[in-house]
Formats: C-alpha cells, structure tokens, sequence
C-alpha cells in the first residue's frame, strides 16, 4: 500500500490538506498527517484545530511514497523556515520519492530553499517571481519527475486526483471516484 504524509504547521490551508487526504484516502491510500510543531494540535489557516495522527520529530526516519505539503501564508512559511521539514523533504526527494506542494508551499518551502533544483512547478499569486531556482509554469497542476505541484485552493481536486493517479500507476480508480463525487476530472 502506498503512502503518502501530509505536513500541518500552524497556518497550513485547511481545505488544501483535508481535500487531498479526503481523496487519497477514498482510494486506499493510506496517509499520515504529521505536526511539525510538539504537539499534535495544529491551529490551522482558518482557526481550526486539527489533530495530527502523529510528530514529524517522531516519524523523520520513515520513508513515505510521497510528501503533500499544503500552503497558507503561514503555514508555507513555517514549512520554509523549519529545518527538519526541510530535511524530510531533501531525503525524499533524493530517493525519488513524490514531493507535492500546492499553492504557496512551491515558492515559499521549495524555492526558497533551492528545492525545485530547476524543474517546472506551479505556485499561487505572484510568488513565482520570488523564485530563482525552478521554472515557473501557469497550469493548474504541472509534473516534473517526482515533482508535482498545483496551483491553489480551487484546484485542490485536480492536484490530488493527479496524485492519486501517480501513486496507483493508473488513472482509473481516481477515474472512478471523481466520477463517484461529480468532479469532472481529469478536465
């Protein structure tokens, strides 16, 4: 079974999270949602606390297929700032592992830190321009090796039904389901 863990910091874009664990686990994708803060609580972007299966500190060894971090203005930034995520994401990446932010996590976590190592990807906003490193491309998701990005909130489906299709090597469960909850995916 394929695994995936979804990074929370304080700030992090709810529905940006709880939209791709939604769709990854309807498909049997079994994901972790992982503080990256001591405590298991995360207050996110909108006020609402969410309760992390586990701590990052304590799952840092452990090699997930691939690694969703959401944006949020301060969520991203925290992710950004925060060595061990960055450490996490450095080894995944490494390994081939999927690396797969969306809306400003692309620019603020990844470009910001000389992650995006000159592949294409896509971010939110105008962050893009703050970018040195990567290639920006204005899609609503974009794929580069083990990259794979989406563009904000309102293509949140796209992204994670992308993703879902990436990690079972086939696009037709993720077929299936979008067609399950009346998203007209892929479009």
């Amino acid at each position: 079974m394929k695994t995936v863990a979804v990074l929370l910091a304080p700030g992090f874009e709810e529905a940006e999270a709880i939209v791709t664990i939604d769709i990854l686990r309807r498909l049997e994708i079994n994901v972790e949602t992982l503080s990256c803060t001591e405590e298991r609580s995360v207050m996110s972007y909108h006020q609402i606390p969410v309760e992390a299966d586990d701590l990052l500190s304590k799952r840092l060894d452990t090699t997930f297929d691939a690694i969703v971090l959401p944006g949020g203005p301060e969520g991203s930034q925290f992710l950004g700032r925060c060595d061990s995520v960055l450490a996490f994401v450095e080894r995944h990446d490494a390994a081939g592992k999927w690396i797969c932010p969306i809306c400003s996590a692309a620019a603020r976590v990844l470009g910001a830190n000389g992650l995006l190592k000159g592949r294409r990807y896509v971010c939110s906003g105008d962050l893009w321009q703050q970018v040195t490193d990567g290639v920006y491309v204005d899609a609503d998701v974009v794929e580069d090796g083990n990259l794979l990005s989406g563009k904000g909130l309102g293509r949140v489906f796209d992204f994670a039904f992308t993703l879902a299709a990436k990690l079972e090597g086939n696009d037709a469960s993720a077929r299936f389901q979008a067609e399950h909850i009346y998203y007209p995916w892929p479009s």
